[in-house]
């Protein structure tokens, strides 16, 4: 495939317009190949996933959370907000990033975590299509969701709310999304799931009587991975593309 239309295929799958005015997405590290045969699959561009990518010999790698964020001014080795980005430039591997426009397309972040979690009839709590609710398909305790979650997406959480509330609608918001937690609770969710809550949020989440899981940043995003491959294998299959079997989350159990 043609690094253009590549560029083509993930923008009829998240197209940049709906990332939000801070992002940083599309191309963001033209490969020395216009030839894409092989594309590493990751949620970030750290020394781990470049080193991965080379040794695989993609000439691409695709991630979910961009590099560049806030501007570079130095591109070094030796800074860990630019060194996977010096890798894949050092052996000619392109990046492409599909982050808050992947949170919020059909078929992105949060509703590949609503499918993981056996979340259905999926539809967006907010404006800009951040953050999906759904229901359950029958009521189940809270406690006993709790540990389904923690066992569906291998993760750790971290829970607020009555225990033994019956619960039937659950919003989500994949990363960072706490901030999220009126949109759930106004949206009639019983509870609330994201991958990180401040303690405001956590606090105000309580007062409005919303049940939350904290369920770990990388953990709720990382179900779209899979998702991804597989849409775009179905899009077009002169590719292939490898799931990173080298990442992992910044944080873990003792």
């Amino acid at each position: 495939m043609q690094l253009n239309d590549f560029v083509a295929m993930m923008q009829g799958i998240a197209p940049n317009e709906l990332s939000m005015g801070y992002d940083n997405v599309g191309l963001l590290i033209g490969p020395e190949s216009k030839d894409i045969k092989k594309v590493l699959v990751a949620l970030d561009c750290s020394t781990i996933t470049a080193e991965e990518a080379i040794r695989l010999n993609c000439e691409l790698m695709l991630t979910h959370h961009p590099v560049f964020f806030h501007g570079a001014k130095r591109i070094s080795l030796d800074d860990p907000a630019t060194a996977g980005a010096y890798m894949l430039m050092r052996a000619g591997i392109g990046l492409y990033a599909a982050h808050t426009n992947l949170d919020a397309c059909d078929g992105g972040v949060n509703d590949a975590l609503c499918d993981a979690l056996g979340i259905m009839e999926q539809a967006a709590i907010t404006p800009d299509g951040i953050g999906r609710i759904g229901a359950l398909r029958q009521p189940v305790r809270f406690y006993d969701y709790a540990r389904l979650v923690e066992d569906r997406l291998g993760a750790a959480v971290r829970v607020s709310g009555d225990m033994d509330k019956l619960i039937s609608k659950v919003a989500v918001v994949g990363g960072a999304g706490g901030e999220y937690a009126g949109f759930a609770q106004q949206a009639g969710a019983d509870l609330f799931i994201s991958g990180e809550f401040r303690h405001h949020e956590g606090i105000y989440a309580r007062e409005m009587g919303l049940c939350i899981i904290d369920a770990g940043h990388y953990e709720t995003e990382k179900p779209v991975l899979k998702a991804m491959i597989n849409r775009l294998h179905r899009l077009c299959d002169d590719v292939q593309y490898n799931l990173t079997q080298c990442e992992s989350g910044p944080l873990s159990r003792i």
